[in-house]
């Protein structure tokens, strides 16, 4: 089996998946602005609730194709399940929502993998994923 991916790693990968996530969400408030002829507000709750949205479709979908983010597969970073294959639906689903409890308490769920064997951090231990380094081409 592959080796853990450590910490260091997935906040490399993390930095760099800010960069389509920053692209995403440009995209998705050109496309508010238009449908609200101009007369977007920015602390709407639909507008925050549309952000959340398509920054859980870009988590879920690339961990449920092919198992890696765009700044994963910079790192040579993949999330597999048991068997070493990408997570289902609602595996992935289920990561990204401990994800965002793990940010919510100050990084304790990601800090978590410092201290398990695995190196698993709390969004990986409920959805039964690992995060594994691939080796290079």
């Amino acid at each position: 089996m592959p080796r853990p991916a450590s910490l260091g790693l997935r906040l490399a990968a993390a930095i760099y998946d800010f960069f389509p996530l920053l692209a995403i969400w440009m995209a998705t408030g050109a496309a508010s602005i238009a449908v609200t002829g101009g007369q977007l507000d920015y602390h709407v709750w639909w507008y925050r609730l549309l952000l959340l949205g398509v920054t859980t479709v870009y988590f879920v979908l690339s961990w449920r194709y092919g198992g890696q983010t765009i700044g994963m597969r910079a790192w040579h970073l993949r999330v597999v399940d048991d068997r070493g294959a990408s997570p289902g639906w609602g595996a992935a689903l289920l990561r990204f929502v401990v994800a965002q409890v793990s940010l919510a308490v100050l990084l304790l769920g990601f800090l978590w993998c410092l201290f398990e064997r695995d190196r698993r951090g709390w969004h990986d231990l409920a959805s039964g994923t690992r995060v594994v380094r691939l080796p290079r081409r």
